[in-house]
């Protein structure tokens, strides 16, 4: 349920000012958490393993390097680093797009196939530890419909989302 911007006061009220500040201190906090639990314990930062899972749900495991900066909510400058940094580790390769020939795909390779089935549990542990152990019961549905909402709002292409139950 969206409502109109433009028939709203700016002014937040109390109980709206108090989910943006908290939301405010998620955004921040949480990414670093996870990343220190993947470092931790796996080695792969968090932005390496959601290139590497967005990849491995993708069809052919192939993806342009647009539509990974989509998937991820990433910069496609930050993507671009990524990829070189992953492709230099043989964890995903680089090649021609065969429809179009002009530009590039990047794809999953075996080995990244492996180091990301490696590193889900570990990050699957930090997500129910950091965040989903926290959620009152049976909120889940609600707060992934509104999540869902507010992120097709920032990113209007949302038939790229990745599928139920991955991470």
């Amino acid at each position: 349920m969206t409502r109109s911007t433009e028939a709203r006061d700016p002014v937040l009220s109390a109980q709206e000012a108090e989910v943006w500040r908290e939301l405010g201190r998620l955004v921040h906090a949480l990414p670093r958490l996870l990343e220190e639990d993947m470092l931790q314990a796996t080695r792969l930062p968090l932005t390496e393993f959601s290139v590497l899972s967005v990849l491995s749900e993708a069809p052919g495991r192939r993806l342009r390097m647009s539509e990974i900066a989509t998937r991820t909510g990433l910069t496609p400058s930050r993507i671009t680093r990524l990829v070189t940094a992953l492709a230099d580790r043989s964890l995903v390769a680089k090649e021609r797009d065969g429809s179009d020939r002009r530009g590039n795909v990047t794809v999953l390779t075996d080995e990244g196939t492996a180091c990301l089935e490696s590193a889900r549990p570990t990050h699957q542990a930090s997500a129910r530890r950091r965040f989903l152990d926290h959620l009152p019961e049976g909120s889940a549905p609600a707060l992934a419909d509104a999540l869902r909402a507010v992120t097709a709002s920032l990113i209007p292409d949302r038939s790229c989302t990745t599928a139920q139950g991955r991470d």
